[in-house]
């Protein structure tokens, strides 16, 4: 990081050691430095939802994850943090239930199986109930949670290493000790329970729109239109991750009217939370098998996105399109999405999924010749990520496009490369599949 200051890799590689160490604040410090370099690194996102869920912040990690899923759907980790945090949820309220997983795509066994291992070790490795209620909150977490009664905590921790005073007792034959900790005790179920009231994040925003106010009346008022929207957003959120697609778009669309009537001094960023809104009514049709509907209403988010010179929106509606059409089996015009989209694409991993996906739509055009090109392309993006399981994704799309080819020869090389990286992964299934 000295020789190359904010890449956003290397901070990535850093908070995961900091999350090993169980020093989540700085953990969560680099994730967050590398979501501000680029937003949209899956990442940074899958890291700062993990180094949540490790915090106890179950709530706040299941945003991030379900954030980083609807950009990045191909990466299968996202799923599966999105289950673990929605089960401990759940466990916090005193039902679990177990988490079910399905596989039912061909070719995207291989993260799936390793994902799924890791899960279930962390699973076992996972905290009780009352480890969760006693885990330290970060100071920074902590302060906001508490506001003003911070200090009176701070006074009273200071207290319990004054040894001498701790051991004394007051004039009823209470010990100071006691009185010490149950002031502390009382203070942590004060902070747990407003952290289950307003989760930070609602107080991030709400934060935000009060400093954009001048007068104290037009802050109360942006306050108010803030808590509401964080509200809203994160309900819609929710209930798409939790399966509920129906209530979710019920839940956008009235939003959506309600944002209609504010102004742009109301609510700053309009036009990116419109656009925001009609991407989650499609991802929600789309989640109930209404493609048309979702074409439609992705396609309004894409309208949005460039009539305001949002980049990274037009990238987001751009992928959104082209995995509709995928998903109607209209193969080209998903090919015509996604094609638009290459210039946008921020890294090599990014470049790499969505090659392979142009590819795969060609190689089910029966236009073998493009397969392989768009192929040869997926494997040098993931060569240059050094991502093994990419590197396997693109080595079976070549190869099966030189099937088709007849190019029985080279074929046989590359499933025999497939199988290589198959076993660094590892994952039996995946040999398996190659060898057959």
């Amino acid at each position: 990081l000295k020789l190359r200051e904010g890449d956003k890799h290397c901070l990535i590689t850093r908070s995961k050691c900091f999350l090993k160490l169980g020093d989540t604040e700085n953990s969560l410090k680099d994730a967050e430095a590398s979501l501000q370099i680029d937003k949209t690194f899956p990442e940074g996102l899958y890291q700062k939802a993990e180094t949540l869920y490790t915090m106890g912040d179950f709530e706040f990690a299941l945003v991030f994850y379900h954030r980083g899923q609807r950009l990045r759907p191909d990466i299968h980790k996202f799923q599966l943090g999105i289950n673990k945090a929605e089960e401990a949820i759940i466990n916090c309220l005193g039902n679990p239930s177990a988490v079910k997983l399905e596989n039912t795509e061909e070719l995207c066994f291989v993260s799936r199986q390793a994902e799924s291992k890791k899960d279930k070790q962390q699973q076992q490795n996972k905290p009780t109930k009352d480890q969760k209620r006693t885990k330290k909150q970060s100071p920074k977490t902590e302060r906001q949670l508490l506001g003003e009664l911070y200090a009176d905590k701070a006074y009273l921790e200071k207290l319990l290493k004054d040894e001498d005073l701790m051991q004394s007792s007051t004039r009823q034959g209470v010990k100071v000790m006691d009185l010490v900790l149950d002031g502390i005790s009382y203070l942590n179920h004060r902070r747990d329970f407003w952290q289950q009231q307003k989760p930070m994040y609602a107080r991030v925003y709400e934060r935000k729109l009060l400093q954009q106010g001048r007068m104290q009346d037009k802050k109360r008022k942006l306050s108010d239109i803030g808590r509401s929207i964080a509200k809203d957003m994160e309900d819609i959120e929710l209930c798409l991750a939790r399966g509920s697609a129906e209530e979710s778009c019920r839940k956008a669309e009235r939003l959506l009217r309600k944002m209609q009537g504010w102004t742009e001094e109301e609510v700053p960023n309009k036009n990116e939370l419109i656009g925001n809104l009609h991407s989650s009514i499609g991802n929600a049709h789309l989640a109930m098998g209404q493609m048309e509907a979702s074409l439609q209403s992705h396609k309004m988010d894409l309208d949005f996105a460039k009539k305001n010179g949002v980049t990274d929106a037009v990238s987001r509606a751009l992928d959104n399109i082209g995995h509709v059409y995928a998903r109607m089996g209209r193969f080209q015009k998903a090919i015509n999405a996604w094609e638009e989209k290459i210039p946008l694409a921020q890294s090599s991993l990014e470049k790499a999924w969505l090659f392979h996906e142009i590819g795969r739509c060609y190689l089910e055009l029966d236009k073998a010749e493009a397969a392989q090109d768009y192929g040869q392309k997926s494997l040098q993006s993931a060569d240059e990520e050094g991502d093994v399981e990419w590197q396997l994704h693109a080595t079976v799309l070549v190869a099966q496009a030189q099937v088709k080819l007849k190019d029985y020869r080279s074929a046989i090389m590359n499933f025999e490369r497939a199988l290589e990286k198959a076993r660094l992964v590892p994952s039996e299934a995946a040999q398996n599949g190659i060898i057959a």
